[in-house]
Parts: structure tokens; C-alpha cells; sequence
């Protein structure tokens, strides 16, 4: 399969995931998104492919943008403030790895991203009972 058919598949993947999920699901989704994106980008600096690694660590960024805008600081709460401490903290930490090709960095940030979003998938969707046959 070549690369344009991968990426249009990836798309529709995306696409198809995306209309059929819930908000816990969207965010689980950008999880994946970002730990996909910081794989990508600590083996991009390993290898030296500055162009690839600068794209896969923006769209990281983003992802971790939209994460923060997401948070809902009414009912969050300590636990919204905290997490949109994190998310700004990751964000100067990636234009870090950028700037210098750390590896580590993005190691670090993938280590603390995967511990959130192994916690966010324990959480499960309430259930509409309305929907449901009888």
C-alpha cells in the first residue's frame, strides 16, 4: 500500500472513529493521537530527520492545546487547574525538545502523557438507558 493510501485510510479511520464517539472517546482518541506523535517525533530525533520530527512534535502541540481547551474548569475544578498546569508545562517542554533534539525530553513527556491517558481509559461513558431495546 503506498503512503497516499495509507494516510487516505488513516483518515477514513479517523473520520469514522470520530463521528461515532462520545467525549471520553474523542479525548482517549487524542491520547493516542499524541503518544503516536511523540513515538514518531523521539525516533525522528534519534534519526537525525529534523523536517519529519518538527512536524510530529507540532502536531503534538496541537494535540496538547486541544486537551487544554477541552478542560472544563467549572467542573473540574483543583483537578482542571491542575491538568491545565500539566498541559502548559508539557507545551514549553515540547518547543524545548524542538529547540535542542532531545530525545528525553520527549521521552519524559511521553511517560507522563501515557500515565493520563491510561487513567482517562478507566474512565467509562454513562450509559443511556433510553437508547437501549427492551
Amino acid at each position: 500500500m503506498s503512503k497516499r493510501g495509507i494516510g487516505e485510510y488513516g483518515a477514513v479511520k479517523v473520520e469514522t472513529d470520530v463521528a461515532g464517539s462520545d467525549r471520553v472517546g474523542l479525548i482517549s482518541m487524542m491520547f493516542d493521537a499524541l503518544i503516536d506523535s511523540l513515538v514518531m517525533a523521539e525516533a525522528q530525533i534519534k534519526r537525525n530527520e529534523i523536517t519529519a520530527k518538527w512536524e510530529s512534535i507540532s502536531r503534538a502541540s496541537r494535540i496538547v492545546l486541544g486537551l487544554q481547551s477541552a478542560l472544563d474548569h467549572e467542573k473540574g475544578g483543583e483537578l482542571a487547574a491542575n491538568l491545565d498546569e500539566l498541559y502548559g508545562y508539557v507545551s514549553r517542554r515540547l518547543i524545548h525538545a524542538n529547540a535542542t533534539n532531545d530525545p528525553a525530553i520527549i521521552s519524559e513527556i511521553k511517560g507522563m502523557m501515557g500515565e493520563i491517558r491510561d487513567a482517562w481509559a478507566l474512565i467509562q461513558p454513562p450509559v443511556d438507558v433510553s437508547r437501549m431495546a427492551a
